[in-house]
């Protein structure tokens, strides 16, 4: 397989990280970066000016998942094959990004990055992060008979074409949430797609401010809603 044309797309919300996460990146190897602001209003992503990345912008915020469906859709009309998602928090590092690429190369339509395949990168996880996420990881392992070690973790790649599956619908108003991730997880999985994981490092920025914008009080049905509603046939 030749050459990828590929993308990043990165949904921001009032991202003060977005900055410090752009200076990592090498825009000559990756000239393609899409910057989704999600109704942002602290003005974070002013940051993104200086760099050569695509703004695209919501009026209003609507959530990661429509902030993600805006950037695969941008990709896929500019026509482009594989798209790379990360955050915009600074806790993946852009330089994982060829190992996601080589696996779609060799033939992979959707690349899993987990902090816990092989060598652990979780770096400085919080430990309450580190039981969640492994116990979400075993729940999802239990619903498909196969190992997977990491289901949370927002860096990925997914090769475009899963779109055209008519069985995928991103459109739907309940994935404009987490939901969406973990949707796209379901379908890959369930549908026959070839799926693979690789190694990422996610470290945690020592900058006092938060980590993370996932509330499990607020979310944890949004994590779990795809698991529990597709796989009793209740959407589609």
């Amino acid at each position: 397989m030749g050459p990828i044309g590929f993308g990043v797309v990165i949904p921001a919300h009032n991202e003060p990280r977005l900055a410090t996460l752009l200076t990592k990146f090498d825009f000559q190897a990756t000239p393609d970066v899409i910057v989704v602001d999600d109704g942002s209003t602290d003005g974070s992503p002013a940051a993104a000016a200086p760099y050569p990345v695509t703004l695209l912008r919501h009026d209003r915020r609507l959530g990661v998942g429509a902030a993600i469906r805006t950037g695969l859709r941008h990709l896929k009309q500019q026509g482009f094959a594989v798209a790379v998602v990360m955050a915009g928090n600074n806790k993946d590092d852009p330089a994982d990004i060829p190992g996601l690429l080589a696996t779609i190369a060799a033939g992979a339509d959707y690349v899993q990055g987990s902090r816990y395949l092989a060598a652990e990168r979780a770096g400085d996880t919080p430990l309450a992060r580190r039981i969640i996420t492994r116990g979400v990881a075993r729940l999802w392992s239990l619903r498909f008979g196969r190992r997977l070690t990491d289901v949370t973790n927002g860096f990925r790649a997914y090769r475009l074409s899963l779109l055209d599956d008519p069985r995928i619908d991103l459109g739907q108003p309940w994935l404009n949430g987490y939901e969406l991730e973990y949707y796209l997880h379901f379908k890959a999985l369930s549908l026959g797609h070839r799926y693979a994981e690789v190694p990422v490092w996610k470290r945690y920025p020592a900058d006092g401010m938060p980590t993370s914008k996932i509330r499990l009080s607020r979310d944890a049905w949004s994590l779990l809603r795809p698991l529990v509603l597709l796989t009793l046939g209740l959407r589609r």
